[in-house]
């Protein structure tokens, strides 16, 4: 299973540490390489990770996980990093020709949620879809930042809306997606017809095409 993991931002709100954001440690750990046991845990073992901001660090660091977790690991540059992270998405198109998970370089997750995400039904109705994870607890999640994350109106188990200040809005987006390729045609269409390079902007593209799910977790 491919994995596509976007580690290419600057990480502003960590940008007082020395190290590039996705190789801080957390418990002597860097994030990325927490976020890459878990996808292989889930099931992972081949990975594109789209880098930016000081990638030449961040391609150095992944080359020693490449070695010391014994998995393929292919970095990616994105050289217009400080755009939207759907061309983040796009960098890595060449390398992505059947259905991937992806990834953001710094959100801690449980394996399990990328297990069920594999195993989501197929509608045959739909041609290529994008599953994104998403927490439907609103009142219980006290830790979500409201002014930074990405909200979500979800309408029968598929999204209908996605982002920052979407409202109303019923879920959390967890930034973790089971994707067909038909997303790198949303993203390019969402670019050409709106400006929007964001991975959002592709994902609203998709919902108005019926093609974008929502699991809650």
């Amino acid at each position: 299973m491919k994995c596509l993991i976007i580690a290419a931002g600057q990480g502003r709100r960590l940008i007082h540490q020395v190290s590039p954001k996705p190789l801080v440690p957390v418990l002597g750990v860097p994030l990325i390489e927490r976020v890459l046991r878990a996808a292989m845990e889930g099931g992972a073992d081949e990975f594109v990770v789209v880098i930016g901001y000081q990638a030449e660090r961040l391609e150095a660091g992944l080359g020693q996980l490449a070695q010391r977790l014994q998995a393929p690991i292919r970095p990616v540059r994105n050289e217009a990093w400080q755009q939207g992270n759907g061309l983040s998405v796009l960098k890595a198109r060449e390398w992505l020709q059947e259905s991937f998970a992806l990834l953001m370089a710094d959100h801690l997750f449980d394996p399990q949620i990328l297990c069920r995400l594999r195993h989501q039904p197929c509608f045959p109705d739909v041609e290529g879809q994008v599953w994104l994870a998403v927490d439907q607890g609103l009142t219980t999640n006290r830790w979500v930042d409201l002014d930074d994350v990405t909200r979500v109106l979800v309408e029968a188990g598929r999204i209908a809306a996605i982002g920052k200040q979407l409202s109303p809005y019923n879920a959390y987006d967890t930034g973790i997606f089971w994707c067909s390729p038909v997303l790198f045609g949303a993203l390019e269409t969402a670019m050409a017809q709106s400006g929007d390079s964001s991975l959002s902007g592709g994902m609203r593209e998709l919902a108005v095409r019926g093609r974008a799910r929502a699991l809650d977790v």
